[in-house]
């Protein structure tokens, strides 16, 4: 049930933490990858597990939450990187390479307009909602290090920067642009203040 959410709003309203385990493939390696090679990957990390017990339906919604995450991480990038998203040709040019200054989002596109709408899931919200979580867990399982910052609501509000006021579209914003500073494979990232933010962002969400 979709509750007294408009269409609109579940389409766009989830936060798929799959787009920074993949951030992570694509700067160690950024061509080559396939989204049934990236979905190995992501199993053998540990961050991606059985999503449905019939095959067909586990490799659909595998493959949905994969070209979910690159299309929204090829949003983040530009225009300082341009992440290709096709099926079979995965591919992160860097703001240096000529090929990066030659493209531009497609916002119109029918493959990204699919895979950016949450209803074509096929599942409940609240299904969608509990997969998110145990994907959030997972994540920080695999960042390691020091154990969970313990902070409330207006401490998070805080490390964000903003007020109590805040809209949950304000906080989401101001996740990505934090998410993507202090990621720990960009230039201005830190592992730590990373992990922090990551904190931070579940608790707010």
């Amino acid at each position: 049930m979709l509750g007294n959410q408009s269409i609109e709003e579940i389409k766009t309203e989830f936060e798929n933490p799959l787009v920074w385990p993949l951030f992570e493939v694509l700067q160690q390696q950024g061509n080559g990858w396939k989204v049934h090679t990236l979905s190995t990957y992501l199993i053998e990390k540990g961050i991606l597990s059985q999503l449905d017990e019939i095959p067909e339906k586990d490799l659909f919604k595998r493959n949905f939450l994969i070209m979910n995450a690159l299309y929204q991480l090829q949003e983040e990038l530009y225009p300082e990187q341009w992440l290709q998203v096709e099926a079979m040709n995965i591919e992160l040019f860097s703001k240096y390479e000529s090929t990066c200054h030659n493209h531009a989002i497609d916002t119109k596109h029918p493959l990204r307009e699919y895979y950016l709408d949450w209803t074509n899931y096929q599942v409940e919200e609240g299904e969608v909602k509990r997969l998110l979580n145990e994907f959030w867990s997972s994540y920080r399982r695999y960042l390691g290090g020091c154990n969970s910052v313990r902070m409330d609501r207006i401490q998070a509000l805080k490390l964000f920067g903003l007020s109590e006021s805040a809209t949950a579209k304000d906080i989401r914003k101001q996740w990505r642009k934090l998410a993507m500073k202090h990621h720990p494979d960009r230039e201005t990232g830190n592992v730590e203040k990373f992990r922090v933010m990551c904190e931070a962002w579940n608790l707010l969400r």
